[in-house]
């Protein structure tokens, strides 16, 4: 026993040596709020995540009733985690009983790459309850090969570039790791939001790979954008029970079911919820940072005509032909 102990050591050491080996090979940069970024397959990721990300590919083994939310940083993912995750269990648990009561989205939906493989290789993952739902913010093209061959469900909400880029940058502002860090100047941090240097950019390249995937198997991948769902949220939670294949009956529709989901899991009730004013997730991130504003157009309040043109300019010439547009 003690011997193959070591050899699992000895394995485990061994994958270190070489993820840190293939790291030094790999363009690096700084990132919005000073820590580094490194070039992956043509994507900008956090250091700090490097390992548990490629850790994930190797070892994620995704079943055919999971469910994985995908989005970039601040296009609504708390949003679409507590809505997924109310709609999956709402036989679970009762309304006035949702675990949403008590705990932060991002507790109840892990991710696999800020928690589930942060601190494991090989985490126990088999006692989930079923329908087991992860996120991540990994590009498609990166996700476990186990996520993309599988009859697993992938759910992905996108957001007006803008808006994402603002929602990001003051995320950034109000969780420095590094305390001593200074953060770039709104100036600096645009160009290189244009030029695609951001964790998981370009954000295109993270769009259109989602997008893509779900032209060519949309019963494999939901593609949802944030504005639609502030528009019309009771059609999209239908659409996603649906979807994953927890359809509303007619009775749970006339009883309302679909409207106290829609009220649990508005911005307005999670933000004044105890939970989410306070507490921090992983340590160092404070819940409250996840409910800012969460409106549509905000970004107008922060950036210039300008440098709107260049997004929109920008994001046409990307998305040319693809069918993705975005209303600006």
């Amino acid at each position: 026993m003690e011997k193959k102990k070591d050899v699992n050591c000895s394995s485990a050491d061994a994958e270190k040596d070489d993820l840190q080996e293939l790291l030094h090979t790999l363009e690096q940069h700084k990132s919005w709020d000073s820590r580094p970024l490194v070039r992956y397959e043509r994507i900008w990721l956090p250091v700090m995540l490097f390992r548990p990300i490629l850790t994930s590919q190797k070892h994620f083994k995704a079943e055919g009733t999971d469910i994985i939310l995908t989005t970039m940083p601040k296009s609504g993912t708390t949003w679409l985690k507590a809505l997924t995750f109310s709609i999956a269990n709402r036989n679970v648990f009762s309304i006035h009983q949702s675990p949403l009561l008590s705990y932060n989205p991002h507790t109840l939906v892990p991710f696999l790459e800020y928690t589930i493989y942060r601190d494991q290789d090989n985490p126990e993952l088999e006692n989930i309850p079923r329908p087991r739902i992860f996120s991540t913010h990994m590009p498609f093209k990166i996700l476990p090969d186990s996520i993309r061959e599988s009859e697993c469900r992938i759910i992905y909400i996108c957001r007006n570039p803008l808006d994402q880029f603002v929602s990001h940058y003051h995320f950034m502002l109000q969780n420095k790791i590094e305390k001593d860090a200074i953060p770039l100047e709104l100036d600096e941090v645009f160009d290189m939001f244009c030029q695609g240097i951001q964790p998981f950019g370009p954000f295109w390249d993270h769009m259109l790979g989602y997008w893509n995937a779900h032209l060519k198997n949309p019963q494999k991948v939901l593609f949802l954008k944030y504005e639609d769902l502030k528009q019309d949220i009771s059609s999209h939670i239908k659409k996603i029970a649906e979807f994953i294949g927890f359809p509303f009956s007619a009775e749970e529709e006339n009883q309302g079911m679909i409207e106290q989901i829609s009220r649990l899991c508005s911005f307005e009730n999670l933000k004044n919820l105890e939970v989410n004013k306070s507490g921090y997730f992983i340590g160092s991130i404070k819940n409250s940072s996840f409910f800012r504003k969460g409106e549509v157009g905000d970004w107008v309040n922060h950036l210039t005509p300008a440098m709107a043109e260049r997004v929109k300019n920008l994001t046409e010439t990307k998305f040319q032909g693809s069918g993705l547009v975005f209303k600006m």
